[in-house]
C-alpha cells in the first residue's frame, strides 16, 4: 500500500500527525474525512514508530477513549485496550479525563499515554 503525501508508512499502515490542533471529536472526524481513524497502537514496535513521529514535549490524541464506561478503555475500533503504556499514575481521570494522548517527554525514552480532557486543543495522530 502507498501512502498518501505527507503520511508515513510503517508495516502494513500510513500514519499521519497533523500540525493543527483540535479537540479529540473533531480530531476524530478529520481522520475520518481522510479516510482514516485516529490511531490505535497495537504494540511495543508501533509504539516506538510514533513516537519518533512526535517532537520532544508534543502530545497528540490518539484513538483511546472511556468515554462509554468510565475506567473501561477501549479503541475507535471497538477492541479493548489491553497492553498499555500508561505515565505512571494514568489514568487518574482528574475532572473527568476521557480522551488517550500520547505524550513525548523526552529524547531518550519513549514516549507514555495520558489522559486528558476530550475538550483539550491539541495535535493528533491518524492511521490508515
Amino acid at each position: 500500500m502507498l501512502c498518501p503525501t505527507r503520511w508515513r508508512k510503517f508495516g502494513a499502515g500510513c500514519y499521519f500527525v497533523s500540525t493543527a490542533k483540535k479537540n479529540w471529536t473533531e480530531s476524530r472526524r478529520a481522520c475520518v474525512a481522510e479516510g482514516a481513524d485516529l490511531v490505535v497502537v497495537d504494540g511495543g514496535e508501533e509504539q516506538e514508530f510514533i513516537n519518533g513521529l512526535l517532537d520532544v514535549g508534543q502530545n497528540a490524541w490518539m484513538g483511546l477513549t472511556d468515554g462509554l464506561k468510565e475506567g473501561e478503555w477501549t479503541w475507535v475500533d471497538g477492541t479493548p485496550a489491553t497492553t498499555t503504556n500508561w505515565q505512571t499514575g494514568q489514568p487518574n481521570n482528574f475532572k473527568n479525563q476521557d480522551c488517550g494522548e500520547f505524550v513525548r517527554t523526552s529524547s531518550a525514552e519513549v514516549g507514555k499515554w495520558n489522559d486528558d480532557g476530550c475538550f483539550a486543543r491539541q495535535t493528533w495522530i491518524c492511521e490508515i
